[in-house]
């Protein structure tokens, strides 16, 4: 019987043509293996969202001098929200048209509108910024998921941002990581109703509900988990991820919560709001009528060089009064986090939150004089809290010291109103205290510590990616080492099962237990008891009920604000 399964002889050019056709056959066969190998290598890469395809990459650097410790698929830009620009301006955030085809997502999406920090008086970004950033370690597996929301003062910063990219952590950790632009500064985190018009007191906090639903959504396409997400920030991002905790609409999007350094306290009032719309209008030279419609006719960069400006008000700087922040609004954000946390009408999740020992050692260097430095902390504490501003700053040794100053600066900025946000939900549920203390020899010296944003270099497992990375690295590279392994150790155990790890006790406001990052990592049971006792009693609620002339001109009173 010949090859082919016929009797009989062949002749030698049938024999040939035989071979021929078996040799054709087997290429074609090899060759179809290689189209079906790499169809299956575009489809770990090829996602069905329910706005429409998109496709990713695969990515093995951190950057062109570090790869990643394992290969990632990184799905860059992927569109959650509308055009923010035009008749979306100040409006809350919408979903994003489907379209059809493939969308190629290898190439992050615009930033938010912001100003660039130079002599030059720059803007960079566009209003169709609502784009988000996957990345996943390259497997099949079904994996917790991680949303993260950036810091920047409200004012600057990305999801791309290179520190917070998320290749390393997600290799690490092993979670699925979403990285989230939301508008900022004038366009996002203003209340304009003052003016007249149509819009929302929080575009930026409508952008993030959207994102959390789109992430609920759709993740599961990525090999995510949407019963298991952790919500997670970082300064403005921490204090987003809490305001979210007490949002209502945001029940259910979200399992636990990670809010580091988190300037919780510095909630617009309508009182505050009504101030920075007016300053807006003003630095823009338009008239006092000015609505919001008016507003939308001007150019983004028009609006965020003017509200840009707003960020160095003389005389308003130091009032813990930022001109950019979540406004109370009786809508999505019924009523201040903090008090939201008091009466335990948060979101019941386990939370994991902390600040670092030196948030304002850039404190230490504004006033040259003593004197001026008291003057200051009693101004800055008594334009919230006149009665109990003077008891605060005596147990900061009347904030003579430059040390106590910064001291002063960061407690009432982060560590003082997280120590209530812990305090509160400890009572309802698991909750985690930590400080990050650990600080390069070079920052020690230097005096500037553990400073604001150093933990997210071990946390993110990049100290290249760090504005001061080459300080990190000096003499302290073991150690630095060390702490990003203990650090991703207890954040992942907290991310997949909902608790650290079995060193670190949960928080409680009797014993208070506090990790303490350092080079000797510990549990610290109420740490600066005496600081946190000078703190109970002061109203970190109400900007302006110390300074009757601020509301005066604004057209309120202090009556007024207590009975509304």
């Amino acid at each position: 019987m010949n090859a082919d399964g016929t009797y009989g002889l062949r002749s030698r050019e049938a024999s040939s043509a035989v071979a021929k056709m078996h040799a054709a056959s087997a290429h074609a066969r090899a060759r179809a293996a290689a189209v079906a190998a790499a169809n299956a290598w575009e489809d770990d890469l090829t996602v069905r969202t329910d706005s429409g395809w998109v496709r990713g990459s695969l990515k093995e650097d951190l950057r062109t001098d570090r790869p990643i410790s394992a290969p990632v698929r990184s799905w860059r830009g992927i569109p959650f929200g509308a055009d923010t620009g035009g008749a979306n301006r100040f409006m809350p955030a919408q979903k994003v048209a489907p379209w059809e085809g493939v969308r190629e997502c290898k190439q992050f999406g615009a930033v938010a509108p912001q100003p660039i920090y130079s002599w030059q008086d720059r803007v960079e970004g566009s209003e169709d910024c609502l784009h988000l950033d996957v990345v996943r370690p390259n497997n099949d597996e079904k994996l917790p998921v991680v949303v993260y929301l950036h810091g920047g003062s409200f004012i600057v910063g990305s999801s791309h941002m290179l520190m917070l990219r998320g290749f390393e952590l997600a290799a690490q950790m092993g979670v699925v990581y979403v990285s989230v632009n939301f508008r900022l500064g004038a366009l996002g985190y203003l209340d304009l109703r003052s003016l007249g018009g149509e819009c929302t007191a929080n575009p930026a906090v409508s952008d993030q509900l959207l994102a959390l639903q789109w992430v609920k959504r759709n993740i599961a396409a990525f090999g995510g988990d949407p019963e298991n997400i952790t919500l997670m920030g970082e300064s403005a991002g921490g204090a987003a991820v809490l305001t979210l905790m007490t949002v209502p609409r945001a029940e259910g999007l979200f399992n636990r919560a990670i809010a580091q350094s988190p300037p919780i306290g510095m909630l617009h009032s309508r009182t505050q709001s009504t101030f920075w719309a007016r300053e807006l209008v003003s630095r823009m030279a338009l008239p006092r009528a000015t609505s919001v419609d008016d507003l939308r006719t001007h150019d983004f960069g028009d609006i965020v060089r003017a509200g840009q400006s707003m960020m160095w008000r003389a005389g308003e700087l130091f009032h813990l009064n930022s001109c950019y922040a979540p406004t109370v609004d009786d809508d999505l954000i019924p009523q201040h986090p903090l008090v939201a946390f008091e009466e335990g009408k948060q979101i019941q999740v386990p939370l994991l939150v902390g600040t670092n020992s030196d948030e304002a050692s850039f404190g230490k260097f504004l006033y040259q004089r003593q004197s001026a430095r008291q003057r200051a902390a009693l101004r800055l504490l008594a334009s919230f809290d006149e009665v109990n501003a003077p008891a605060v700053v005596k147990a900061y040794g009347g904030a003579i010291a430059r040390k106590d100053f910064a001291h002063l600066l960061a407690d009432a900025l982060f560590w003082a109103p997280t120590v209530r946000v812990a305090d509160a939900h400890a009572r309802t549920n698991n909750t985690w205290m930590y400080r990050f203390d650990f600080a390069p020899t070079a920052l020690r010296w230097l005096g500037l510590g553990a400073m604001h944003s150093m933990e997210l270099s071990n946390i993110f497992g990049d100290p290249g990616a760090s504005r001061v990375s080459a300080l990190t690295r000096m003499g302290d590279s073991s150690l630095m080492d060390d702490m990003t392994e203990l650090m991703q150790s207890q954040w992942s155990s907290f991310i997949h099962t909902g608790k650290p790890n079995e060193d670190w006790p949960v928080y409680a406001s009797q014993q208070r237990n506090t990790m303490i990052f350092d080079s000797e990592p510990r549990v610290v049971q109420a740490p600066c008891e005496r600081r946190r006792q000078a703190w109970e009693n002061y109203n970190m609620l109400e900007w302006g009920s110390g300074r009757p002339e601020l509301l005066s001109a604004l057209g309120f009173t202090t009556d007024a604000l207590e009975n509304r």
